[in-house]
């Protein structure tokens, strides 16, 4: 059960019934109010979150209080298949990384669907997959002292059956990782060394065998095989990019062949890859798993299957420049294969002057980080105003206030309801408790709690 609370309103269950608590300064307490939970629902006393999908709101109507987040599920299923195809052709797995919509749900859809596993960043994300029944988890990130291998050790304890690999990038690393499997009382704990290039990982042949000797020498360790981000190496420059990136691709390659000597036996994993350079992982990685036949190479992309209208559209287009997607030998466009599956949908609250509209989101909401929001579609009385969104733009953002600028030509009104298109799937996301699915017709299907910090 979820239990979320928001001022007035209090309770969310995956079960049972939306409820409410009276409030003495509110006349009437709150039973016929329209209120919102995070995730946009209107305020309907004694509706279960599993009966949602049978209302039919509809946030291009104004069936729901705004803003809202809503995610196509034809466009997010369509992306779990056309990635997931690629994957199988090109040689690979995938773990996607759960930090992206923190959804149990999706990430056990993802899994079904023939995902590898699943991907957390920190103990805190691990204890949630866990706690929803995942048991194959990579932990992509060092986990930090001999604390935090304590309370690592004591959730490990609790799922005795879980398939748990971290990373570890010092004998530091290693020795709060050979904590938590002491106080887990596993019999081994696999470590993957992990080299980098400006984040965390190693960074050159001492560190990285050092890090292999620790784990070596530590009881209930044993080692795993090794891990990188690509990411992590991009510049604003896209040939240094590729240099930088194809040079961490030949020191994992390096790495593995020390990892492999050292653990001669054991099946081995190689693990890389973001939402933006996965095609060049899969290319330099995947041969050498191939030829080594007891290593399997595990992606973490995550942001692609709801890809957007920012950032990874743009990274589409570059892997379409480098070849697109080899699928089966033949060649699909990365642009047109992957669809945004996220909108964020607010309503204009105020045309204060010429030029300006104010829309019902800001910060709080939206992604801002790596671009503003695009707007998509505009409807007013449920109807859809063909061509007003060209003349729109956002410009800045307030907490609560989207600033946009209006064409002479925009006949934008008060209580036009807009969709935008967001850029950075990961840092929008983490702004809701709850997402609302919608189908081909833009209803609502049902409600996806979030699991936040």
């Amino acid at each position: 059960m979820t239990t979320l609370s928001f001022g007035h309103i209090v309770h969310f269950s995956g079960r049972a019934p939306l409820r409410e608590r009276r409030c003495s300064s509110c006349p009437g307490g709150i039973a016929n109010a329209f209120r919102r939970l995070p995730g946009a629902f209107p305020w309907v006393n004694g509706v279960a979150t599993e009966d949602i999908g049978g209302q039919r709101w509809s946030p291009s109507r104004g069936d729901l209080a705004l803003p809202a987040l809503t995610l196509d599920e034809a466009a997010f299923a369509a992306n779990r298949d056309l990635f997931l195809t690629w994957c199988a052709s090109a040689g690979v797995s995938v773990a996607p990384h759960a930090k992206t919509p923190m959804s149990p749900e999706l990430a056990r859809s993802l899994r079904a669907a023939g995902a590898w596993g699943t991907t957390v960043a920190n103990v805190q994300q691990a204890a949630v997959l866990l706690a929803s029944g995942e048991r194959r988890l990579l932990l992509a990130n060092e986990i930090g002292g001999l604390a935090a291998g304590r309370r690592l050790g004591a959730l490990l304890g609790a799922y005795p059956d879980a398939e748990f690999h971290a990373f570890a990038d010092s004998p530091a690393a290693v020795a709060a990782l050979a904590e938590a499997a002491r106080i887990a009382s596993r019999r081994e704990l696999s470590v993957l060394v992990e080299l980098g290039a400006g984040r965390a990982g190693a960074r050159d042949r001492a560190a990285i065998e050092a890090t292999i000797a620790a784990v070596l020498a530590a009881d209930r360790l044993v080692l795993g095989g090794v891990a990188t981000y690509e990411g992590a190496a991009a510049t604003p420059d896209a040939d240094e990019t590729m240099r930088a990136i194809a040079a961490l691709m030949e020191r994992t390659i390096e790495t593995f062949a020390l990892v492999r000597a050292a653990a001669p036996q054991r099946p081995l994993i190689i693990s890389a890859g973001g939402s933006a350079y996965f095609d060049i992982v899969a290319r330099a990685l995947a041969p050498g798993a191939q030829a080594d036949g007891n290593a399997s190479v595990i992606l973490r992309s995550g942001a692609l299957f709801f890809a957007d209208h920012g950032i990874y559209a743009r990274a589409f287009a570059e892997i379409d420049r480098r070849g697109g997607l080899l699928i089966d030998g033949l060649h699909h466009s990365a642009v047109e294969g992957f669809r945004p599956a996220l909108t964020l949908w607010a309503e204009v609250l105020s045309r204060p002057e010429t030029g300006l509209a104010i829309a019902g989101f800001g910060m709080r909401d939206a992604s801002f980080d790596q671009g503003l929001p695009v707007p998509l579609r505009v409807f007013r009385d449920g109807v859809e105003q063909q061509g007003l969104d060209a003349a729109l733009a956002v410009t800045r953002l307030n907490d609560q206030h989207a600033f946009l600028s209006v064409a002479p030509e925009g006949a934008l009104a008060v209580g036009d309801i807009i969709a935008f298109g967001i850029s950075h799937p990961c840092t929008c996301l983490d702004r809701w408790r709850v997402i609302l699915g919608l189908d081909a017709d833009g209803v609502v299907t049902r409600a996806l709690p979030t699991q936040f910090g």
